[in-house]
């Protein structure tokens, strides 16, 4: 299996594609597939990175 947000680095913004409610989130790490995401109306959430993709932002205002 393909680690979807190998791309992704501890600051860049992000939004989950089956949860658009949860609003931009920061990436704080990405560690052996795992994501950990702070969402402005969700919270801190860990990311299975074989099984969901994530959406980088860049251009929030």
């Amino acid at each position: 299996m393909d680690d979807l947000n190998a791309l992704l680095t501890p600051g860049m913004l992000v939004t989950h594609p089956g949860r658009p409610e949860w609003g931009v989130g920061q990436v704080q790490s990405n560690i052996g597939g795992k994501v950990t995401v702070n969402f402005r109306d969700e919270g801190k959430v860990v990311i299975d990175s074989f099984r969901i993709g994530l959406m980088p932002v860049f251009d929030d205002p």
